[in-house]
């Protein structure tokens, strides 16, 4: 037939079974994703009650943040776009840091897609560029509530600013080992840079389409930030050299030495000795926190790859920050310069610290000028010679609140102030879960019936 050969190469198809027949095709719930859907959303039932993102809002409310409030120029009756809330942003970054979050485009990310972010903004937008600026704005800030923190904790009598300890830890820079160059190496880059941003202001100023000429004006930026960055490296690169030559003659040995080698991507970056022992970029951060517990008092920033020598300008920082020195003083070996610990004795602060072994076979409790003996911890606090004394109870329970801060929360942070903002940032979480007066009876009660007789 015609129909036949008209549709004679389609496949046949089975006949439906007489059980389907009767029972129909199912019927399902396919998805849809071309619809639009309104949802009603009650932001304070986003989290439970007990929630610790709670006490980090309940927290930053009773601060005084009425200096950063005074920077703000949209006000009452006057023209302007409503600011973001400095308590916000502080929050934010407080929960965040809590969270393992250093980034401020993730952080933008999670307060638009994550509930606990959410409920905190409230329904206010945040971006990253405003989150960033505020981290990068408010160091000051932060060490001012630091000091008001450290006040009130010591007047309640939850802290003794009496005894403290000081350790370190060094951090990735944001550079790689790629980006650090010799002076000849420096000098190329320099005068190549400096000809791009010629060639590319001549070419802003020749063309007047509007789209190209933005895009040169881009380029011409990013050229003359790459010569800035390059200029920044020559200057570290001298102040290797004088710190190099000073050390040569004071203590050289006539072996050649490398020649030194300074960053285009982060100056202020040195290359030093990790925790795995590799050596790679990055930077020390020194962190003093009262002995027995963990609340950090003061935290500082240096690009240098010893602990040794860091002790006095600590010691310094924390005469200026709370009007005296401490009675004690814990620190590990990597701390024990004859030179600091003298100068520290002179002050009245008993250190605690494991003293270096001399390969000359000398006593190493032994003051070099004063020739008389200073007080230094022997190996496990144990009496191990003449001027050696014992490390009282309450200092040896301390531990190292570096762990509680989080070193990679304030890894790869360039310059030099950007792992202190977040380890500022870091620090002020302690606070949140300090300890309350019934966990200092209690500790102090365990450690008095430890107290050897």
């Amino acid at each position: 037939m015609a129909g036949d050969e008209l549709f004679g190469e389609l496949p046949e198809r089975a006949r439906p079974r007489a059980d389907a027949v009767s029972r129909g095709t199912p019927r399902l719930r396919e998805p849809r994703r071309d619809q639009i859907e309104l949802q009603a959303v009650d932001i304070e039932s986003l989290i439970g009650e007990d929630h610790a993102v709670r006490v980090i809002w309940a927290y930053v409310e009773g601060l005084d943040l009425s200096e950063l409030e005074d920077q703000i120029k949209a006000r009452v009756n006057r023209p302007g776009h409503p600011a973001t809330s400095p308590r916000l942003l502080l929050a934010l970054w407080l929960y965040a840091s809590s969270d393992g979050v250093g980034s401020a485009r993730a952080l933008e990310r999670l307060c638009n897609s994550h509930d606990v972010y959410r409920w905190l903004c409230g329904g206010v937008s945040v971006n990253y560029h405003t989150l960033a600026d505020f981290r990068v704005g408010c160091a000051d800030l932060l060490d001012r509530l630091l000091s008001e923190h450290l006040a009130a904790l010591a007047k309640a009598g939850l802290i003794d600013l009496d005894a403290l300890a000081q350790d370190g830890v060094r951090i990735r820079a944001s550079a790689g080992a790629a980006s650090f160059r010799r002076e000849a190496t420096l000098d190329r880059h320099l005068a190549t840079a400096q000809a791009v941003v010629e060639e590319l202001k001549r070419e802003v100023d020749a063309h007047s389409g509007a789209s190209n000429q933005r895009i040169r004006a881009a380029r011409e930026r990013a050229a003359r930030e790459r010569s800035e960055r390059v200029k920044a490296a020559q200057t570290a690169l001298a102040e290797i050299k004088r710190q190099r030559q000073k050390r040569e003659e004071k203590r050289g040995n006539g072996k050649p030495r490398k020649e030194p080698r300074a960053s285009t991507t982060d100056a202020e970056a040195r290359v030093m000795k990790m925790a795995d022992g590799g050596f790679r970029p990055g930077y020390n951060v020194q962190v003093a926190s009262v002995a027995g517990e963990q609340i950090v008092v003061t935290v500082e920033v240096c690009n240098t790859g010893s602990d040794r020598g860091l002790m006095r300008p600590m010691l310094e920082r924390l005469r200026e920050l709370t009007g005296h020195l401490p009675g004690r003083y814990l620190a590990d070996g990597g701390f024990g310069s004859a030179q600091d610990i003298e100068w520290a004795h002179g002050e009245a602060v008993e250190v605690y610290c494991p003293p270096t072994q001399s390969k000359h076979g000398t006593d190493p409790y032994l003051s070099r000028r004063r020739r008389r003996h200073i007080g230094l911890a022997g190996p496990d606090g144990e009496h191990s010679g003449q001027g050696a004394v014992q490390i009282p109870l309450d200092l040896r329970m301390h531990s190292c609140p570096l762990a509680q801060l989080g070193p990679a929360a304030i890894d790869r942070a360039r310059p030099r102030k950007g792992p202190r903002r977040r380890a500022l940032v870091r620090a002020h979480q302690q606070y949140l879960a300090g300890p309350s007066h019934g966990q200092r009876v209690e500790r102090e009660t365990s450690l008095a019936q430890r107290q050897p007789a």
